[in-house]
């Protein structure tokens, strides 16, 4: 049989105080007597009254509720990018209401849940905020983080990894290791994250006179492996080829080993992000390391001390992990 949960109001009446006594009592701070204090204490002692933290939160307009957009919960990089800011969210007093999307562009009915909860700030990882949402939340006094995404047209603040350095960085590896025919095969087009991998790695290679082939893939393994099998089928050569996250690069790795060729001796091959995945004895995949708990610190200073925060956008620098798929030199 459920236990009916004590209300403030039972609280009261037994305590022979007003509601807002009670209230009182348990917000640290709040002027009170302290035999009102010891009256409403021994109450709720004895029916083991818990204060509903919700609900004194909306009436302070401090919910400790931060809500968390995301579409590719089961990409690998961001369900730990989950664990990590629950986990350091939780640490610091905050509870997470988390909201997976299914489409490309967040939908109204998917933020209402955050407005009806009273989040005090909404992060957003892989999703889209229309313009009409974003100004709605402006309203309504609600800030917007974007993690590893930014947005020119939003005023929202970003966290994300300097993609264009990295890409710039992978390019200056296999430019250095004399390849010729590189590869890059793309995320979704319309991400800031695939757009700034792309544009890092053929700015460096235009610089140098050398053209690159793009594969549009769309952060998928299947779709990586298909492409990519398919590419090489049809007679194009590939001395190096970047990947826009791991899960791409694992795919078109395993359709390279496929099709006959030795990984790194006929091919190198490099990702983004190091998920665990990538270091797994089978894969043993180069990649650049994503610093996922400094970029989620980033996001969680913005949140608790936004004063300090002098630039809007903040880039945080990974580094190039070598595995087995590329030649250590």
């Amino acid at each position: 049989m459920s236990r009916q949960r004590v209300s403030a109001s039972q609280v009261a009446k037994l305590a022979n105080v007003s509601q807002s006594t009670v209230s009182r009592v348990f917000t640290p701070g709040a002027s009170v007597s302290e035999k009102a204090r010891k009256k409403v204490m021994a109450v709720a002692n004895e029916l083991n009254y818990k204060p509903n933290a919700l609900a004194r939160g909306l009436i302070m307009n401090k919910t400790n509720l931060v809500g968390i957009a995301m579409k590719a919960v089961q990409n690998p990089f961001y369900h730990e990018t989950l664990a990590i800011f629950t986990k350091k969210l939780k640490e610091i007093g905050y509870s997470v209401l988390f909201v997976n999307s299914e489409n490309e562009e967040i939908q109204q009915e998917e933020i209402n849940q955050f407005l009806e909860y009273n989040v005090e700030a909404i992060i957003v990882t892989d999703a889209i905020l229309s313009s009409g949402l974003v100004d709605k939340l402006s309203k309504a006094q609600i800030p917007v983080i974007l993690f590893n995404r930014r947005d020119e047209s939003s005023d929202s603040y970003s966290v994300t990894c300097d993609n264009i350095n990295a890409a710039t960085n992978i390019a200056d590896y296999f430019y250095q290791r004399g390849h010729k025919h590189n590869v890059f095969i793309s995320g979704l087009l319309n991400t800031s994250t695939n757009q700034e991998r792309l544009t890092g790695f053929k700015r460096y290679f235009d610089e140098k006179n050398m053209e690159i082939d793009v594969i549009h893939g769309d952060y998928t393994y299947e779709k990586a492996y298909h492409l990519t099998y398919e590419f090489l089928k049809s007679g194009k050569k590939i001395d190096a080829l970047f990947g826009a996250n791991d899960v791409t690069a694992l795919g078109a790795l395993d359709a390279i080993k496929a099709y006959g060729l030795s990984v790194p001796e006929d091919v190198e091959v490099i990702g983004f992000d190091d998920i665990k995945m990538a270091s797994w004895p089978n894969n043993n995949l180069s990649t650049w390391s994503q610093p996922i708990e400094e970029m989620v610190d980033g996001v969680i200073n913005i949140l608790t001390d936004p004063n300090s925060v002098v630039e809007r956008d903040q880039y945080i620098q990974g580094n190039l992990v070598k595995r087995k798929t590329t030649v250590h030199t």
